[in-house]
């Protein structure tokens, strides 16, 4: 793939697919999103905007809207899949068969799938694709938008496929770094959200900088030991897609998945939250999946089980402290 300008099509309309699309736009190429909602995509295009995911950003006059994914699958040098993790599968059997097998697809999807597979895995079961890349690291959507600053990595099995994708993603203000190590970055992208509920737990119950550090510092661990045992390298999780993004999405208020803990920390419960919010904090659905991969490796994974219990077993915020803070002592490595 050379480096001219390329057909990009973005599918999903969420904030990160739109942020994403502005970046890629920015860079000369063209753009096509796609949406499961036609009506929103003729919404889009006739305001110029993405009210429901993304409102304080103008978007391009030029960027194209397409309602059938075949046709952006067909039509793409390069496919950006930015679908939240519960409905990737549903959302790319609908494009089965449309993408040709040379074409490269870009993840940007983070979490598992009911089948307990990785998004980069989901993207090939059902499109059949040959080249898939993963995007990670700290880049909240409302930032990239304004053109702030961020650094990401990109993963793939072959890093020149990775590298191929980073000459094409990166601009002056989107640092991109190649990796091999796809699966240490999908690991860490997922499971760094659920440590970011339970910081946004700790938040909200007001326990204090030094819970946070500690939440995060043994979150840290509980997604290596993961990682590493699917397949990835250590080194992987003390980079931008670990701990950088398990920074950001623990501190900032433009987390989903923080959110949603400090409001179960102030008594409300899970189905009247995400009643009341745009977009999927992907914590929600990844955590009990990721307790299942735990089980499965025999990995000890504590935060993720006291998060579970408090999202599916109703157990109290206060409770779920109690037994983290009174487990057997042990030596930190």
């Amino acid at each position: 793939m050379s480096e001219r300008k390329k057909r990009i099509a973005i599918v999903g309309d969420g904030a990160w697919g739109t942020a994403i699309a502005l970046v890629l736009h920015g860079s000369g190429h063209w753009i096509r999103m796609w949406s499961h909602d036609a009506e929103y995509l003729e919404t889009m295009r006739s305001t110029g905007r993405n009210s429901r995911f993304l409102p304080n950003v103008t978007l391009p006059a030029d960027i194209d809207y397409e309602p059938v994914l075949a046709h952006c699958l067909q039509w793409a040098d390069l496919v950006v899949i930015a679908v939240p993790s519960k409905f990737l599968r549903t959302v790319l059997l609908g494009g089965a068969g449309a993408l040709p097998e040379d074409t490269p697809v870009l993840s940007l999807t983070k979490g598992f799938d009911e089948t307990l597979h990785r998004p980069s895995e989901v993207v090939r079961e059902c499109l059949g694709a040959r080249h898939v890349v993963a995007l990670s690291g700290p880049s909240h959507a409302e930032e990239v938008s304004k053109g702030l600053p961020a650094s990401v990595v990109v993963a793939a099995e072959e890093l020149e496929t990775a590298r191929r994708i980073q000459r094409i993603v990166t601009t002056p203000r989107f640092r991109v770094y190649a990796s091999r190590d796809i699966v240490g970055v999908e690991v860490a992208g997922a499971v760094k959200n659920i440590i970011a509920l339970a910081a946004g737990i700790a938040n909200g119950m007001e326990l204090g900088d030094n819970t946070l550090a500690a939440l995060a510092t043994r979150g840290l661990v509980e997604m290596t030991r993961l990682g590493v045992a699917l397949g990835a390298e250590a080194s992987t999780f003390s980079g931008l897609a670990g701990m950088g993004d398990l920074i950001t999405t623990c501190i900032s208020d433009f987390s989903r998945n923080r959110a949603v803990g400090r409001r179960l920390a102030g008594g409300e419960t899970l189905e009247t939250i995400l009643a009341s919010i745009n977009g999927v904090p992907e914590s929600v659905s990844t955590t009990s999946l990721a307790v299942s991969l735990a089980k499965k490796h025999h990995i000890d994974m504590p935060i993720t089980e006291q998060v579970a219990a408090v999202l599916w077993d109703r157990k109290s915020p206060q409770q779920a402290l109690d037994e983290l803070m009174n487990r057997a002592r042990k030596d930190e490595d």
